[in-house]
């Protein structure tokens, strides 16, 4: 295939992605499903044609960390910090870490059952099927009423934070005591202190650079810090989330000389446009992300028996574990914060990260693309048969102006 061709497609997938989330708008089925369809769509399309593209699943790794990235920044610009939300925060913060550790620990042992493989394979296996993904929860509430998506907004966000910690944790320790919570307290206190540095760095940073290009500059600063962490097996994830709040209410700090050497007259427009800026790269990376991995599943590796019942298991553990924790932290966001409970990027790039030496024998991504298929269906069921029964969600009608908003608001419905 020539150059020409590969723009061609390219450039349609993007169309056919935008066209998808005006149909996610209406219908609320997530388009990431409708990308992932698309991509096995994709797959015996190049096999009728005997097009090759082995090469592409290299990149998929590098999608997915720029995707968490742009995607947890995106939904940090969106978050206002009030002393009346802290209760909401820590609610979402203790219901993410229970979720991990009990679910985790439930699917692994569903795997050691099943698998009769030893207990720490069986946990480092579990770790990715456990983590709320904000990639798809972040966008699909776009439309819920406000103190439920950021809710969602900050459980998924700390899901995702928590999971890598998580995972990175139970990779370095074979069998986990109490001295092995010395090392990940010393990193996470590190880390905070990084993040409140690196913080005041960028904000100056922004208000000294007068280059028209500046803000894919900041961005790919943020991407150098996430890489070089990741590399130390630190959780980078609470820098970017730490620059999205700081930055979106730094106006709020009083202090004379923070006010004197960081705060400038153009900063809300400048929010404005990095905010875009995320927004849109997301949506590009979010399109080929799921595209290829669509496109890497095998229709026969979800039709297995195995793969099904496992399958099955492992979102009756989600949903229930979900709906105890909610029920008895926030009953207030019970419905419909249960359902939404998806699987996704952070999942994937986990998965595929786990070690050979400690992968499954026969464990294919097929269970994977199966949990985070009917998680999204489940979602979807949620926040349609939910939508009109009074929990002050947005009404979801859709006009040419909700598609089209004005003054430039973009919507990020999916």
């Amino acid at each position: 295939m020539n150059t020409y061709g590969i723009l061609l497609i390219l450039s349609g997938l993007v169309i056919f992605s935008y066209l998808f989330e005006m149909v996610a708008r209406r219908t609320r089925f997530p388009s990431v499903l409708l990308l992932l369809f698309s991509g096995i769509g994709l797959h015996y399309l190049a096999e009728f044609f005997n097009w090759n593209f082995i090469g592409l699943f290299t990149v998929l790794p590098i999608l997915g960390s720029l995707g968490i990235i742009l995607i947890v920044l995106e939904g940090a610009l969106d978050l206002k910090f009030e002393r009346s939300k802290i209760a909401m925060i820590l609610k979402a913060l203790v219901i993410s870490t229970v979720t991990i550790v009990i679910s985790s620990r439930l699917i692994a042992h569903l795997f050691e059952y099943v698998t009769k493989q030893p207990w720490d394979v069986c946990l480092v296996n579990a770790v990715p099927f456990s983590i709320v993904s904000s990639a798809i929860a972040i966008p699909s509430v776009a439309r819920l009423a406000k103190v439920k998506k950021e809710f969602i907004i900050y459980e998924s966000t700390f899901s995702d934070i928590l999971g890598v910690i998580t995972f990175n944790f139970v990779l370095s320790n074979k069998v986990i005591t109490a001295v092995s919570f010395v090392p990940l307290a010393r990193d996470v206190a590190l880390i905070v202190i990084i993040s409140i540095l690196f913080c005041l760095v960028l904000l100056y940073l922004l208000r000294r650079i007068n280059h028209h290009v500046k803000f894919f500059l900041i961005i790919s600063i943020l991407i150098f810090v996430y890489a070089a962490g990741e590399i130390f097996h630190l959780s980078s994830l609470v820098i970017i989330l730490a620059f999205g709040l700081f930055l979106n209410n730094c106006e709020n700090i009083k202090y004379h000389k923070f006010r004197k050497w960081f705060l400038y007259d153009n900063i809300r427009t400048d929010l404005q446009q990095m905010h875009h800026l995320s927004a849109e790269s997301a949506f590009i990376v979010r399109t080929f992300f799921f595209l290829l991995f669509g496109f890497s599943v095998s229709i026969n590796s979800i039709l297995n028996l195995k793969v099904l019942v496992l399958g099955v298991l492992i979102l009756a553990f989600i949903y229930f574990v979900r709906t105890v924790l909610i029920g008895v932290i926030a009953p207030k966001n019970l419905l419909p914060e249960i359902f939404i409970s998806p699987r996704g990027l952070i999942s994937i790039l986990l998965f595929f990260s786990i070690p050979e030496s400690l992968k499954i024998p026969n464990m294919e991504s097929g269970l994977l693309f199966f949990v985070i298929l009917a998680s999204g269906l489940f979602m979807t069921f949620g926040l349609l048969y939910f939508k009109k029964g009074g929990d002050g969600e947005e009404d979801s009608k859709t006009t040419l102006e909700s598609i089209f908003p004005p003054d430039g608001e973009i919507d990020r419905t999916v």
